[in-house]
């Protein structure tokens, strides 16, 4: 797959700006169905109905409006919206330099690539600093009329810069209610500990990594295609156990096993 550009803006560090283009880091594979209609298998539309005359209302007579309380709104025209949007802009700007640890990971949302764009001197220069200095970047920009925040680090020999949640948007680990049940014991502590240390030397490969469901969706899908009627076989659940300490000797020993065919 060949990554294309999907916006050009500059960095700007201080007096220096260093042109970027800016690329997705993912991209969705979720499997969309369109909405079809039962005779004649042809796509439906949608259409705004009003819930009382159950008669479709026109384009024109929608409007859009915040629920303050039960059935009490402030409608806003799209001209007002527009009034309130950031002021548009190519720069992304670092506000200051910070160690990766100093983010929490549930911060992190979208990540993108950012390449060079043109000489390239500047950008590998920062992207050198960066992994010597060991720091990330806070960077503020607005990209298609929405004002972002993101954590610029170094990605191999490149640039990533991952969009950050807002502060309002992040539930910390104190507003979680407090752990509910007995203590563990020692010996269940003393096997959570072995259950570690066996995969301690586990190393991480992300192609192992898969959406099983989607593989079978889109496998299912194409044997119907060429006219099979594939049987379906029911995802098998696993077997709940109640004790605790029962399910981490299971796990020892499967791991024992599998280290020593290994």
């Amino acid at each position: 797959m060949v990554a294309r550009a999907i916006w050009k803006g500059e960095l700007k560090l201080g007096s220096t700006k260093i042109p970027v283009k800016l690329y997705s880091g993912v991209v969705d594979r979720t499997v969309r169905f369109h909405i079809l209609d039962d005779k004649h298998l042809m796509r439906v539309k949608q259409h705004m109905v009003s819930p009382d005359s159950g008669e479709e209302v026109a384009k024109e007579e929608i409007q859009k409006g915040y629920e303050i309380e039960p059935g009490k709104f402030v409608v806003v025209t799209d001209e007002e919206l527009e009034e309130l949007e950031p002021k548009p802009s190519r720069e992304i700007e670092i506000a200051e330099f910070v160690p990766p640890e100093a983010i929490s990971q549930q911060w992190y949302e979208r990540p993108y690539y950012l390449g060079p764009d043109g000489e390239a001197k500047n950008y590998f220069a920062l992207v050198d600093a960066l992994k010597k200095r060991n720091r990330e970047g806070i960077a503020h920009w607005v990209m298609r009329n929405k004002a972002y925040v993101g954590a610029l680090r170094a990605e191999g020999d490149y640039l990533m810069l991952v969009t950050l949640r807002n502060a309002e948007e992040v539930i910390s680990a104190k507003d979680l209610p407090r752990p509910a049940g007995r203590t563990p014991t020692q010996k269940e502590l003393n096997m959570a500990k072995q259950l570690v240390e066996l995969l301690e030397e586990a190393e991480f490969n992300a192609k192992d990594y898969k959406d099983e469901y989607r593989k079978r969706v889109m496998e299912f899908i194409e044997k119907k295609a060429r006219g099979k009627a594939p049987r379906l076989q029911a995802v098998k659940s696993k077997r709940k156990v109640s004790a605790l300490d029962s399910v981490l000797e299971k796990s020892l020993r499967t791991l024992r096993k599998e280290k020593r065919a290994a």
